[in-house]
Formats: structure tokens, sequence, C-alpha cells
């Protein structure tokens, strides 16, 4: 099978390489998917899963990409919930071969069954940002109505849904990005918009929560803008700071099978709206990873027609 293979950790995106890899052994309680469409995070050629296994061993060369939509092809021994033929989406394993790829085993609990009206490039941008939100929002933060949340990057993959999970629970949102994102941001629902370039983070005022995906500075400045008692939640690094008499959440996704299905049906009644940016064939991933242009939502891999 063809797939974006990695065996050099200090080459970075001019390591991917389109090479053919064998067919995936399906282990018990996986499943083999055929991949229709695959999401990436550019950061990912940087995680330790992705050159060693969870027993430290180097595992390259390694097909990297966490998130896929596709159909079921072959079940693993042991493998309940899942047919073969079924459409399905969610995630593969940190430290085992990803969605990069025409085929990719999985352990079936990491998949939710996919409607057959939901396109195949919708439901890969879904996974890890829509889990990611989720989780934030409200696992780790708790958000609840009329409650004032401070969501930066929200014209990016994360940020977009959680904007939107934000305003559907009664939240007020603040969203941020860049001057070119802020028409998307208002338009999934943020009250209030602030380019990250030109305006003063001071200007929001006190809030509830901070959503942050960008980590640094950024990061140390919005805790100081959340009033006592209250939350960040990070997923770019562990937070140095918190807020006062608060707390400072740093967290990783974790698979859900229940929540990936309740977010594609969500999807299906127009609830949530994932924003799906540039979709590229399998053979421009290369440059798909790079971040030399910035464009609103995720990019999107498509490795077979429907």
């Amino acid at each position: 099978m063809r797939a974006i293979t990695v065996r050099d950790r200090d080459a970075g995106i001019s390591g991917l390489t389109l090479t053919d890899m064998p067919y995936p052994h399906a282990a018990e309680n996986d499943v083999i998917v055929r991949v229709h469409a695959a999401g990436f995070t550019p950061g990912e050629l940087e995680w330790p899963g992705t050159w060693s296994d969870r027993a430290g061993r180097d595992r390259t060369p390694s097909i990297p990409g966490h998130e896929l939509s596709g159909v079921v092809v072959e079940l693993g021994y042991g493998t309940t919930g899942l047919t073969v033929g079924q459409r399905v989406f969610g995630l593969t394993d940190w430290a085992r071969n990803g969605s990069l790829a025409e085929y990719t085993a999985v352990e079936a609990r990491n998949l939710a069954p996919l409607a057959a009206d939901i396109d195949h490039t919708v439901a890969a941008a879904l996974p890890i940002s829509g889990l990611t939100a989720w989780q934030g929002l409200f696992d780790h933060a708790h958000l609840t109505t009329g409650q004032t949340i401070l969501i930066h990057g929200a014209a990016g993959g994360v940020g977009s849904i959680a904007v939107q999970l934000a305003r559907e629970v009664g939240a007020r949102v603040i969203g941020t990005g860049r001057a070119d994102d802020r028409d998307v941001a208002l338009g999934l629902g943020a009250q209030t918009f602030l380019d990250l370039d030109a305006d003063d983070l001071r200007q929001v005022g006190e809030v509830d929560l901070v959503f942050d995906v960008i980590g640094g500075d950024i990061l140390v400045r919005s805790t100081e803008l959340v009033r006592p008692g209250g939350t960040v939640v990070t997923i770019a690094t562990p937070p140095t700071v918190q807020p006062r008499d608060g707390r400072a959440v740093f967290f990783v996704v974790e698979p859900d099978r229940a929540r990936l299905a309740d977010l594609a049906q969500r999807l299906r009644t127009g609830r949530l709206k994932p924003i799906v940016g540039a979709v590229r064939p399998l053979d421009e991933t290369a440059s798909a990873f790079a971040r030399h242009r910035r464009m609103p939502g995720k990019t999107i891999i498509q490795v077979a027609d429907e």
C-alpha cells in the first residue's frame, strides 16, 4: 500500500516521503480501515510517539497522521461493535502507524460509526478537534451557561469547534486570532474578536475561562485575565503560572467513541460545522504540513475517493 512515512527525526517536514509499505496486521480488537480521508497535526513530527513505541523502541519508518474517516475492511480477532463494510471515523493510537496511508490498523474502540450522509473529508476534520474542544470545555474547564470564555485560535481546527460548543451552552465567547480570522470567528458565534497582532489582550477584561492552543507569552498574559476561581485550559504546553485562586490545566485529548458519535450527530443536524481548509492528495502531504501559508480550519488529506 502507499503511505507517507518518516525515518529521520532531524529532517522535519522534508523527511515526509510517499512510499510503499506492507499492508497492516489486525491485532486482537483491531480493525483494518481503508482510509478515505486523513487529518494530521503539524507538530506531530516532534512527538515521541511518532518515532518510538510505548516501550521506547524505535519504530521507523513510521506513518504519521492520527485522524481518519474510511471503511472497515477487516476485523481482528475478538473485535466487536463494528462490521466489514461499515463507514467509520476516529483516532489512531499515538504510538502506532497512523492514518496517512491507504490502509491502517486501529483499535475498534477508538472508532465510531459514520452516517452515509457525512462526507469523509468533513468527518476526518472532527476527531481530534472535536474531542479536544469538548474535553477542554466541559471535562476540564466545566464551562456553564452565562460564563465568559476567551478562546484562542478561534478560526482554527480546535478553536472553531470550541466557539460553537461554548455558544451552544450559553457562554459569552471572545475569540482571538489574526486579522483574517475575524469574520470566520464572528460567523461561528463569537461575540467579540481580538487580533493578536494588533489588539491589546487587556481589552478583554476579566473572564471565567481561557481555552488556549498557543502557549508561551499568550498563555501567560491570558492567565492574568482570569477572575479568582477561574480556569485556564491549554493543549499547547504545561502552564508555568495559574490564575488567582484558580486552576491551570494541561491535557492531551483521549479517544471517546460515545462522544465521537455525539459530535457526528451534531454535525448531521447542523449544530456543529467543522471548518475544512484545504483538501490535498496523499502525494502533497509534505507541502500540507508546511506552515508557510495560514488558512482557517483544518487541512485534510484525501487518500481515496468515496
